[in-house]
């Protein structure tokens, strides 16, 4: 777990975070041994050059010697080859390694995600997980490529290059460091300034991802409402954040930098003046002065680069914080069952259940009651019981917010029951292995989801087990075959996002089409007809007759003329059944059902009761 405290607290490094985050290096340890070689090789090799080059000036131009020179500029040659073979190499490694640690940490990320209860997608911005799935995933190989382990080659390269600089010559060293301290001043305002700015920037990221994903969806909405101007001056309200944020990142290296670049003149000016000097009273020599340039450039540049190193690694660092937020998110389903549910029959039973989405723990006392714990749960279903037999098609109605999408909800798993006791075929249904529980519970919803991609593909949702001949014969049978030979392409017309290519009634059918294919032991529809026109509507009748035939069948519907035939009809208010019986027997106790009834058919209101 990670601490509760933010990242950045004014620590350099949250060692907590890179820890957790370097135990993905374990699938890569012969990667991560290679490219922490090759940074340290680095780190040695660097100062050898400059030494070389003073030594060639001293021995072999001062007193010329044209041989010797020759050999010397071919091993300072071959040293410059080396030193390029391993900086190749080390930016290779660590770059994969980051790359290959990103790899598996967003497979783990997104293994996580769709394991996640619904409730969790019922508080949580869409677009939030987006950019942690991506940008903030991408952010975390800079730790690797641009951090960590660049920034520890740095300071060991500073290291060596200071103790090389100190062996030649003291006096020389000291003046080329007497800007340091001004440096250091620069460089701690400046990891202030730009750490504050960078954490600003990935909020601002989050924002801008979850207002388009959640805007460019709802864009029938935004348009229908006429909502255009209003929502355009929301998006350029969070756009103007997202770049003031960038802008004082920007302004703060705009600083910095030449801030350096200044003091690094400065030290160069010093050497000359100092070292020129030396040549002439001949305390100093010209392979001195050439090699503690070259010293102090080599100096200067990664001192230079460590600012904006730290802060990158700082960047990653919280993007991994909210990265592994998520993956820290207790909102799994559990997954206990051992039982396949391949072979169930589908007798369905609930019995006393309660159910409320604002609470997964509630404290219990059987004395006392369910509102008398210590929370205080919106109930959504209250002591709920009723029976399902096989091949049984029972309907669920009721107004608005009565409760019926809760019963499929909790027979799915997509929440827990907080009380009571939900079976099939007489055993609890965590009981059931969670995958082969849903396998065998097909769903049909009102608001019908296909994604970008072939009819053929929305309908088997590739599963390579379902051939083209299963869709087309499925198809046939539903009555969609013909509709779908006459778009472009048939079975592999491209449907497009949400289906916005196909009619409602279109999509419904496809949904029918899917869950035929998929042979379910019980048939869930949900509104499944109530938004469909008039000429889909036979299509779709026709559909469920043949879906729900020997098939233990739950329908939820506003049409009650869709479940007239249904055996059982069980009336639901405010999360609590007040009816129960077929569509005759509840005409007859003239409730809730029939005040229903009327409402939709009040032509035929006379027909109806001169019905023996």
């Amino acid at each position: 777990m990670l601490n509760k405290k933010k990242t950045i607290t004014g620590k350099a490094v949250d060692w907590v975070i890179i820890k957790r985050i370097f135990s993905y290096v374990k699938s890569y340890w012969g990667n991560f041994i290679f490219a922490v070689f090759t940074t340290i090789t680095l780190a040695f090799i660097a100062p050898v050059r400059p030494y070389l080059i003073q030594y060639t000036f001293d021995h072999y131009v001062a007193i010329p010697d044209a041989q010797m020179l020759l050999y010397m500029t071919i091993v300072l040659t071959a040293l410059l080859l080396l030193e390029a073979v391993f900086q190749f190499s080390d930016s290779f490694l660590t770059n994969r390694l980051g790359q290959n640690i990103i790899k598996d940490l967003r497979v783990q990320l997104y293994k996580h995600i769709i394991n996640l209860r619904l409730k969790y997608y019922d508080t949580t911005p869409i677009g939030t997980l987006v950019t942690r799935a991506v940008s903030d995933i991408e952010t975390i190989a800079d730790i690797f490529s641009e951090g960590l382990i660049v920034i520890i080659g740095d300071l060991l390269k500073i290291s060596v290059i200071l103790v090389v600089m100190f062996f030649l010559n003291v006096k020389l060293t000291l003046i080329i460091l007497s800007p340091i301290p001004i440096l250091l001043i620069a460089t701690y305002i400046f990891k202030q300034s730009v750490q504050a700015s960078f954490q600003e920037v990935r909020t601002q990221v989050a924002r801008l991802n979850a207002f388009v994903q959640e805007h460019i969806t709802g864009m029938s909405v935004v348009q229908v409402f006429n909502r255009e101007k209003a929502e355009m001056k929301h998006f350029e309200i969070i756009n103007a954040r997202h770049r003031d944020a960038n802008i004082r990142s920007i302004l703060s290296y705009s600083i910095f930098f030449p801030v350096v670049e200044i003091l690094s003149a400065v030290s160069l000016g010093l050497i000359v003046w100092w070292g020129g000097r030396g040549i002439l009273n001949q305390t100093a020599t010209i392979g001195e002065l050439v090699s503690f340039i070259m010293y102090t450039n080599m100096l200067f540049r990664p001192i230079r680069q460590l600012a904006d190193r730290f802060n990158t690694l700082q960047m990653g660092m919280v993007s991994s914080e909210r990265v592994f937020k998520v993956l820290d998110t207790h909102e799994i389903i559990e997954n206990k069952g051992t039982i396949p549910a391949e072979n169930i029959r589908g007798a369905i039973e609930f019995k006393n259940v309660w159910f409320a989405y604002n609470s997964d723990s509630i404290e219990w006392d059987e004395g006392r009651g369910a509102g008398d714990g210590k929370f205080s749960p919106t109930w959504i279903l209250k002591n709920v019981s009723f029976s399902v037999k096989q091949g049984e098609t029972v309907a669920l109605v009721g107004a608005t917010g009565a409760g019926k999408s809760s019963v499929i909800n909790l027979l799915n798993r997509f929440y827990e029951y907080n009380k009571g006791i939900i079976s099939i075929d007489g055993i609890n249904i965590h009981d059931y292995e969670l995958s082969s529980l849903r396998k065998n519970i097909g769903v049909v919803l009102q608001d019908v989801f296909l994604f970008s991609d072939t009819l053929a593909n929305n309908i088997s949702l590739n599963n390579p087990e379902i051939t083209r001949k299963q869709i087309i014969e499925a198809a046939q049978l539903v009555g969609a075959h013909d509709f779908i030979t006459n778009l472009p392409g048939g079975y592999d017309y491209n449907a497009m996002e949400r289906g916005a290519m196909l009619s409602v009634g279109q999509r419904q059918l496809i949904s029918f089409i899917r869950a035929y294919v998929y042979n379910p032991k019980i048939l869930v529809l949900d509104e499944a007809t109530s938004s469909i026109d008039t000429e889909s509507e036979q299509l779709i009748q026709n559909a469920i007759e043949l879906l729900t035939k020997n098939r233990t069948s739950i329908i939820i519907a506003h049409r009650l003329a869709t479940i007239q035939k249904a055996d059982k009809i069980i009336v639901m208010d405010k999360g609590e059944i007040i009816e129960t019986g077929n569509h005759q027997e509840l005409l007859k106790l003239n409730g809730q059902y029939k005040r229903l009834f009327e409402l939709q058919f009040k032509e035929e209101k006379k027909k109806v009761i001169k019905t023996p």
